[in-house]
This record gives C-alpha cells, structure tokens and sequence, in this order.
C-alpha cells in the first residue's frame, strides 16, 4: 500500500498538511485542486490549497483557523508569519444541541484494581504523605524515603510524598484551591493509605482541613501535626506509617468492571499531527471508555478556544452548556484581567511542529474527547460526580492540568504530545505520540505511538490495541513517567504570596 504523504482533513479546507517533509516544485492533488510548492515545507505543516485575500478567513479541520495577514497564492507554506488568529474577547453563545449517536458496543471489559471500603476503585495501591503545608516538605520527604528503605515497597505499589509551596501566605480563590487539590489527593482511591502531615501555624490549619475531608477512612488516613510532637517528628511519623503499610500491604487486586474506570485527557507539546493521530485515537477511546459506562475528563480550557462552540452543543442539558459558556468566559476574563491576549496560545514547539494559531490548536486538541456527549462540567478543584464526558476548567499548563485532571479523580492520565515529554502527575500519565520519529527516539518516554496512523495502519486496527494497553496499565503495568520516577505535582495559583 502506498503511504499518504499529505492530508486533506475535511473536504472544506483550504489547507492540505505534510505529513513528510515537502520540497519546492512538488505537486500535491486533494479533492481536484492541484498545487505545485512555492517553497519547501517541514512535515506536520500546512499548505494553501487555493489563492486567498488579505483578512480571509483559511480553514482546516472544516473550521476557519485564522485569517491571512497577506494575498496568499497556492501552493504557499501557511504558518504563523502569515496567519492570524482571529480570537479576541468574550463571546455571546447560542445553544444549538447535537445529538450524535454513539454505536459503540458494550464489551463487559474489566481490569485488575483495588476495591476500596467506600465502594471507590484504585488503579494503583500506594501510600501516600501529603503536607498540608510546604514548610514541612523536607520532613514528608525524609518520611518517605525512610518508609521504602524500611519495607522495600515489597507490599504497595510506591511510597511518594506529594510536596507543594503552598498551604499558607496564600488569600481567598487561591487558599481554598489549594485546600481542595490537596483534599482530593489525599481522598484518592490510587492511595491505599495516607498521612497528613502538618505543621501547626499554617493558614490551612490542619484540623479544619481534615474536616473538609468529609466522612473518611479513619483507618487508612491519619494527621500528624509536627508542632505538637515532644522530640523526634520523624520516629512519630515512623510509628503511624508502618501502621498504615500494614493495614494497605493486605490489599489486593481484582476483577473490576471497565466502566468504573476514569480517564483524563491531556496534550503538550503539539505539532501538527496532534489532530490527525494522537488525539482522534483519545477520542475514540474516550467514547469507547464513555459507551462502556466509564468516564473521560476533557481540561485545557485556553486550548479550547476557537472550538468551544463545538463542545457547548454537544451538552445534554442548557444548564450544562450555561455553565460552559462560564466556564470559557470566566477564563478568558482570566487572560484579559492580567492584560493579556487569549489567541496567543501556541508554543515555539507547537508553531516548529505545524501549529500555527490557537484555533488551529484547539480543532486539534478537543478532538481527544471523541464524539460523546458531555454530562459533566467542573470548576477547578471539583470531584467528579458524573459518568460520561466531562469538562474540568484548568489551564493548558501541562503539570497544573494534569494535577487537575488527577485531583478530580482519574485514575490515569493519557498525555499526547508530538514534541515529547517526561513528566507525570501523581497518576500514571501515559504519553501517546503523535508521529513515528518521536516514538523512536524517545522509547523511554512513550508508553504508545500513534504515529503507527500515517505508517499505513488503521484506527480500526489501531484501537483494540491502544485499549488493552490502557486497560494494562489500569491492570498495574507502569507507565514510562512510573518506571522512571518522574511524579510531581502542582496546582493552580492567581492570585498575590503574602
């Protein structure tokens, strides 16, 4: 079979992209336009079907991308030197409903994970210490390594402490998201057992934040505050951890059901095969996981605009499209409150990779979360509360979404990116390349290629194998982030550090 070498996406375009690299006075034919190169073009890159005007507008994926900032004649490379977004402030939206249906098949998957007492489900079986502040951060730490010295983690999965710089000299929005993040990260069903570590004088006072807790396992989550401890806080910690390994070291995994599975759906690092391999093979799985009765979160809302409207109309409900409207604004009143734009989005990488403006990002990027309705929508902080495709208002920051993305209770990350990427959340975060070269250079940072797309095989092909190998790492298979100990966390700040 011989391999494509450049795609017309959407019988609409203007715009043909390379997916190798093009030279001066080759032909490209699409849809009966013929049209020789001007000039060279990198792979990933886009080219001008059809002569355009100054100011007109020039589509891809079937939806304008920008305007030309210059006439443009066939055949000429389209990148950001001569083509402007044409986003600027907040919008006034109209609910216009698409019902697709979905004929996916219920397949009656399962996977090995970890039932907890409350009925909630975890992917991995780890302890966890979580400061409530960051000035203890260098005792949590100390903690933990002393804890996989002293078992060998022969019995979890890991032993981590998630350390921050907040928990105090922070006021209002800023104080409560860090109260919430660091509530649902210890509220996690990833974490077998848990100890809060406090100081004592901080603004998120300890004892209030074990209240916000809610109604938790008193067994396998415990606070030490180290102000309150007469000598060695560590030897204290000591004592209540070891007490924890033992309570979760005798859990185990078995056979759960796929649809209690939940998936959060990231980019970083784009180029300009994002929107032609990695991120519809997401969305395939996306809608596969949301027809097996699973969950998918979809986050990034900067990298949304310029294809909002698409995921406002698929909203099952006017309260959930209101609240998307919100949702959008609300962050682009963020932007403009700081003097910023909100179409100045794209990277150096993503603009070297064929990613030229914000629309053109975003066409690309909501395709990740496939085709299925959305029955959800989040603030930032929230837990998830429904099934189906969800919403989560985060920025495009890659560490803070994926923080956000795991805080509102994925038991994974799938992270595509065509630049590449070693970072992961306090969930295994799986990285999908979007095109071949990147998967061979970087095997130990790419857990899947999709790039196998413009390699001559299928999504068909394709899929069943991207889902057994998700399944696998839900199963415990490590993530490439896991195997080579790559896990932070960070979350959101706007506001002043006292």
């Amino acid at each position: 079979m011989e391999l494509k070498t450049y795609l017309k996406i959407n019988p609409a375009d203007s715009v043909v992209v390379c997916l190798v690299e093009k030279k001066k006075g080759d032909i490209l034919e699409a849809s009966g336009e013929r049209v020789v190169l001007a000039e060279d073009v990198p792979a990933g890159h886009k080219v001008l079907l059809r002569d355009v005007k100054e100011g007109e507008n020039i589509i891809k994926y079937g939806y304008p991308i920008g305007h030309a900032l210059k006439d443009l004649k066939a055949g000429e490379w389209v990148n950001e030197n001569n083509l402007k977004t044409n986003l600027s402030g907040t919008l006034e939206y109209t609910y216009q409903p698409v019902n697709e249906v979905l004929n996916i098949k219920k397949e009656n998957r399962t996977f090995k994970g970890y039932v907890r007492k409350n009925g909630d489900v975890g992917v991995r079986n780890e302890i966890w210490i979580v400061p409530t502040v960051g000035c203890v951060n260098g005792i949590a730490e100390r903690l933990a390594k002393k804890l996989r010295e002293e078992t060998g983690c022969k019995d979890v999965d890991a032993i981590y402490t998630w350390h921050h710089n907040y928990g105090c000299s922070q006021l209002s929005g800023d104080h409560e998201n860090t109260r919430k993040v660091l509530r649902d990260i210890v509220l996690h069903p990833n974490a077998g057992a848990v100890l809060v570590l406090g100081l004592g004088c901080e603004n998120n006072q300890p004892d209030d934040f074990m209240k916000l807790l809610g109604d938790y396992d008193k067994d396998r989550i415990r606070l030490l505050v180290t102000q309150k401890v007469d000598g060695d806080e560590v030897e204290a910690g000591m004592q209540i951890l070891r007490e924890l390994y033992a309570i979760a070291g005798k859990d185990k995994r078995e056979d759960v059901p796929v649809s209690k599975l939940r998936v959060g759906l990231k980019c970083g690092g784009s180029d300009g095969f994002s929107g032609i391999t990695a991120n519809p093979l997401v969305g395939e799985f996306s809608d596969w996981l949301v027809a097996q009765g699973g969950t998918s979160v979809l986050t990034e809302v900067p990298e949304m605009f310029g294809a909002e409207t698409i995921l406002m109309n698929r909203c099952e409900t006017p309260e959930l499209f209101e609240k998307t409207v919100s949702m959008i604004n609300n962050f682009k009143e963020y932007f403009l409150s700081h003097g910023e734009p909100v179409g100045e989005n794209p990277s150096p990488g993503n603009k070297a990779g064929g990613i030229s403006t914000l629309e053109d990002k975003a066409l690309g990027c909501t395709q990740k979360c496939g085709r299925a309705p959305v029955s959800g929508v989040m603030e930032y902080g929230d837990r998830l509360t429904a099934t189906g495709l969800n919403l989560l208002s985060a920025p495009g920051n890659d560490l803070v979404a994926a923080t956000a993305l795991a805080s509102c209770g994925c038991h994974l990350v799938l992270f595509t990116t065509g630049r590449g990427t070693p970072f992961g959340t306090f969930v295994p975060t799986m990285k999908i390349a979007t095109n071949p070269t990147l998967a061979e250079r970087k095997p130990n940072w790419v857990d899947f290629s999709a790039g196998q797309l413009i390699q001559g095989r299928t999504m068909e092909e394709l899929l069943p194998e991207f889902i057994d190998k998700v399944l696998a790492v839900a199963s415990g298979e490590l993530a490439r982030n896991e195997e080579n100990d790559y896990r932070e966390i960070s979350i959101f700040k706007n506001g002043v550090t006292l």
